[in-house]
């Protein structure tokens, strides 16, 4: 039986590719009933406050984050940050409104010895935040990728991709 799972997708649908976690989550919720490893996974949609993402790992050992980056990677660039194995880059930016977002969350649960067992962050390289409510071309490509990414997350049958590295499946 596969270990149950938290999945967070992060953000603004109203701030173009800010809304792609969301976009995610949602998916993968429609998803769910026909697919056997998202049967354990609970699904949350969340604006990237800090405090309220503290509360939601908390008593989850099995965490995925979906949300919006800028690293200065191309757009629709997927990293994938094992968050116990490393730490998130100074390039990376959470396009957050919050003061206290997921970097800073992420953070304060590290230095607490909060974090939960296993958590992942799926980030994809954002091109456009401002109000509206459309997807970049890139990111909206990036979304199928990501969801296999998961699903194989959930099944155990994904390796560690290194942060450098765009995520593909057909590398």
């Amino acid at each position: 039986m596969v270990a149950p799972y938290l999945i967070i997708g992060i953000g603004n649908e109203y701030r173009g590719d800010d809304g792609v976690g969301l976009v995610v989550v949602r998916t993968l919720q429609v998803l769910q009933c026909t697919l056997i490893a998202l049967a354990n996974v609970t699904f949350v949609e969340c604006s990237g406050d800090g405090t309220e993402l503290l509360e939601l790992w908390a008593t989850n050992r099995n965490v995925i984050i979906i949300d919006a980056v800028s690293s200065g990677q191309p757009a629709g660039t997927i990293l994938r940050l094992g968050i116990q194995a490393q730490h998130i880059p100074l390039a990376c930016t959470f396009n957050s409104t919050h003061t206290f977002g997921l970097a800073e969350a992420l953070g304060m649960a590290r230095v607490l010895h909060e974090l939960p067992s296993s958590l992942v962050v799926y980030a994809i390289e954002g091109r456009q935040f401002a109000p509206g409510n459309s997807l970049s071309p890139e990111v909206e490509q990036a979304i199928d990728d990501v969801i296999w990414y998961i699903i194989k997350e959930i099944e155990g049958g994904l390796a560690a991709l290194h942060l450098s590295e765009k995520a593909s499946p057909a590398t």
